[in-house]
């Protein structure tokens, strides 16, 4: 296995969510540009899209059924859309300084998201309405990042220690985390159905089983403080660990399978996805650069 970086060119570059276009790219909130970049992933080459206001720290980032890609901007409480040719609309946000983070293609046709600053989530249509529910919703639970799993949206409660589900009649339940003040973040379904997301101050990976039982499974480094996790080609789940400067491999069983070094110490590894041709792909946040895995 092979882990190599590319530097991306733009000034004050801290890449923060990455996903896969529908255009084959891999695409990117540049958090400390105010841009969103896009890297040619065959090519190694980057091209940047400023935003409107160099400031609106763009986090999530995911492609919609409409074949845009819709973004989150955390400190400007708006959500924007880019389309592959870089094309920009901004839409804002009902509640003022909602700190809108992560970001989801949801199971109606529309793109939901988490308010973290406002204890919220939101749904956008395609053509740009906003709604927000705060109901079963704790004021200061922190939501961070969603994931559908068949019509229900699931998000996590960064400090609430917990996963909330929200069902197809909107109703929001609880699932709270073995561990105390775990961080939950960073939500994914496994093609198998399982829920995975990992817990940065347990140092442990979380699933969720199809009965909704939930089982943590540490990691061997202490103090790794995970950031993200993505399922590779192989069914394993790869993930960031922050505060270390690795790579780490588990299998969809919680066993674990190894943990890689990161070229650049202090690099800030953060999201992590995973291509069509097997190889994954993560932000170095601290260091401005793309980090690719060839397993």
């Amino acid at each position: 296995m092979k882990i190599i970086e590319h530097s991306i060119p733009s000034p004050r570059s801290h890449p923060y969510i990455l996903t896969f276009g529908p255009d084959g790219a891999l695409w990117f909130c540049d958090n400390g540009a105010g841009e969103i970049g896009r890297m040619d992933i065959s090519r190694g080459t980057f091209r940047a899209f400023a935003l409107p206001r160099p400031d609106c720290q763009p986090v999530g980032i995911i492609t919609g059924h409409d074949g845009h890609l819709w973004f989150t901007e955390y400190a400007t409480s708006k959500v924007g859309r880019i389309t592959i040719d870089g094309d920009v609309a901004e839409f804002d946000l009902p509640t003022p300084s909602a700190g809108p983070n992560g970001i989801i293609d949801g199971p109606d046709g529309n793109v939901w998201l988490a308010e973290t600053e406002a204890g919220q989530i939101a749904r956008i249509s395609p053509d740009g309405i906003v709604s927000e529910q705060a109901n079963g919703i704790a004021s200061n639970s922190r939501p961070l990042s969603l994931a559908v799993r068949g019509v229900e949206l699931w998000f996590t409660l960064a400090a609430g220690s917990g996963i909330a589900r929200r069902d197809a009649n909107g109703a929001i339940s609880v699932l709270a985390t073995k561990s105390a003040h775990s961080q939950p973040r960073a939500l994914i379904t496994h093609p198998n159905g399982d829920l995975w997301f990992v817990l940065t101050d347990a140092n442990a990976l979380a699933r969720v089983d199809a009965r909704n039982d939930l089982t943590e499974h540490p990691v061997r480094t202490q103090g790794a403080s995970l950031r993200s996790v993505t399922v590779g080609a192989d069914g394993d789940l790869w993930f960031t660990e922050n505060a270390v400067s690795k790579i780490g491999r588990m299998r969809s069983d919680g066993t674990m399978v190894g943990e890689y070094d990161i070229p650049t110490s202090g690099g800030g590894a953060r999201a992590i996805v995973s291509a069509p041709d097997g190889r994954l792909f993560f932000g170095q946040y601290d260091s401005g650069r793309i980090g690719e895995v060839r397993p």
